[in-house]
């Protein structure tokens, strides 16, 4: 017979196929090399009271993950080892439970390593865990005999109602079934796909539920008082019932309240804007009053306390007035001048001057100490200035003159600053009524005009002030004489002063 060289080649190739199939076959499926000689793998014993139906050649898993076969399944004293053969590439804890379970209801057991520790060192060749770290499944036939126990001791007549009851309540749903059941097998297969972060998550839960432990205490005071609040709301029933039922007549009681305010109420929110706005500038001042209020409140208390419940408590408080008469002198520097003031016992309401009218002294003077020319400005720390424009700008407070003029115009100044004046239409005139100025000054020594700067050599008014008595036509003048003239003031129309306005009406 002669074989071709054709044949030769293929019977080759034939050949050369099917010892890379047989090879392929020995080491990736059979895995002879593991069987025979133990290559790549390591052996760990683990030790059960009971076998539990485990089998040589049934799985091992880690975290889920299949790592290696059981070995070999033999009696011990203290009840059954198996030999676990585990792949040497996976790095397992040794702090871990390993445990039994089955893969379906017919059996088909396996090994589950669970580790506790992921920071323990790894298993090795000839590790032994101890029965105290395995667990088994229980029993199957223990169970079934514990079912059959309990059918048998349910009426018959109600295990046929409740399945008749069961029929009836999942009857025709097999699709919504079917989809539940399809569901729950996508939420399986996405949980398994996700198993490295499930996992972690189940190692991290036990942080969490050691804070609620170590809160159990606040738990338990916050259980208690939500059961104080259910009793006394319990104890309180018809008054919240009264609450809840007289609610809606409130609401509309305040609807209606609303409805009335509308007209004026933005009216009062904007203002109380610009309220708010003044109150947050002086922050720190109404904060400076509230902590001084009580102080004051209390020294007010404790002056009138001497003389509480004496005999002496008609006396009053411990207190001594002394009347310092004109100390310090007032101050008339940077109001009207005289002749231009409005005579004290007229009742009319002119308009006010648009000029600002304050003491206009140094702020060192000992005239009005207290006066607006010494106020803090909030804005600026450290200036001090009479008016909100001054405070905001750059412009300094400069006096008129140093208060001390006694006689003569006291708003005399060579500053050139404008002085006050009294508003258009309202000034006294020759003719006008008011206080009198024959005897008092001369034409000569008039006020100047409104903006008129007095030169530097020029005299300084003379203007001066008397109290006139119309009963007996007395005054007296700048020099400290007592003049008479009888017909300064007009005896017909009836006396208009502030005395009478305090007194009934004539009958």
């Amino acid at each position: 017979m002669h074989i071709t060289r054709r044949i030769w080649i293929q019977i080759a190739i034939f050949i050369v196929v099917s010892l890379i199939a047989f090879t392929v076959m020995a080491l990736g499926y059979m895995r002879l090399p593991n069987l025979l000689f133990g290559m790549g793998h390591y052996q760990v014993t683990i030790q059960l009271r009971e076998a539990a139906g485990l089998y040589p050649r049934a799985n091992v898993t880690y975290r889920g993950t299949e790592v290696g076969q059981v070995k070999d399944v033999r009696l011990i004293d203290s009840g059954v080892a198996a030999v676990l053969s585990l792949r040497s590439d996976v790095k397992i804890p040794s702090d871990l439970e390993a445990q039994v379970h089955s893969q379906s209801a017919i059996g088909e057991q396996y090994v589950a390593l669970l580790p506790r520790n992921s920071n323990a060192p790894p298993l090795r060749n000839g590790d032994v865990i101890s029965a105290t770290n395995t667990s088994i499944p229980p029993d199957i036939n223990a169970l079934l005999d514990a079912t059959n126990r309990g059918l048998a001791a349910i009426p018959q007549d109600n295990l046929n109602t409740a399945i008749n009851e069961s029929y009836n309540a999942f009857g025709g749903l097999g699709p919504d079934l079917a989809r539940f059941i399809k569901g729950s097998t996508a939420l399986a297969i996405d949980a398994r796909r996700n198993l490295n972060e499930l996992t972690n998550v189940i190692d991290n839960t036990p942080a969490l539920l050691n804070t609620q432990t170590d809160t159990s205490g606040s738990i338990q005071a916050w259980a208690k008082h939500l059961a104080d609040i259910t009793e006394q709301l319990k104890s309180t029933d018809p008054a919240l019932r009264g609450v809840l039922d007289r609610a809606g007549p409130a609401a509309d009681e305040l609807r209606q309240l609303f409805e009335r305010l509308h007209p004026t109420l933005p009216l009062l929110l904007a203002n109380l804007v610009s309220l708010g706005q003044v109150a947050v500038t002086y922050q720190p001042n109404i904060e400076q009053i509230l902590v001084l209020l009580p102080q004051g409140a209390a020294t007010i208390q404790a002056i009138g306390l001497a003389n509480r419940n004496t005999k002496q408590s008609y006396q009053g408080a411990y207190l001594s007035f002394n009347l310092n008469l004109n100390l310090p002198p007032t101050c008339s520097t940077g109001f009207l001048p005289a002749p231009q003031r409005r005579v004290p016992t007229d009742v009319d309401y002119p308009d006010r001057p648009d000029d600002d009218l304050y003491c206009r002294v140094p702020q060192d003077s000992p005239l009005n100490v207290r006066g607006v020319r010494n106020t803090p400005c909030e804005t600026v720390p450290g200036k001090r200035a009479p008016t909100v424009k001054m405070c905001e700008s750059n412009e300094n407070y400069v006096p008129l003159n140093d208060g001390f003029n006694w006689k003569g115009d006291p708003n005399a100044t060579l500053s050139g600053q404008p002085v006050p004046q009294p508003p258009p239409g309202q000034r006294h005139s020759a003719n006008a009524p008011g206080p009198p100025s024959a005897g008092l000054h001369d034409s000569a020594d008039a006020p100047p005009s409104p903006g008129q700067r007095p030169s530097a050599g020029a005299p300084l008014s003379l203007i001066g002030t008397a109290s006139y008595d119309p009963a007996t036509g007395t005054y007296v003048g700048p020099d400290g004489s007592v003049y008479t003239q009888a017909d300064l003031a007009n005896r017909n129309p009836p006396e208009r002063t502030w005395q009478t306005m305090l007194l009934p009406p004539a009958r």
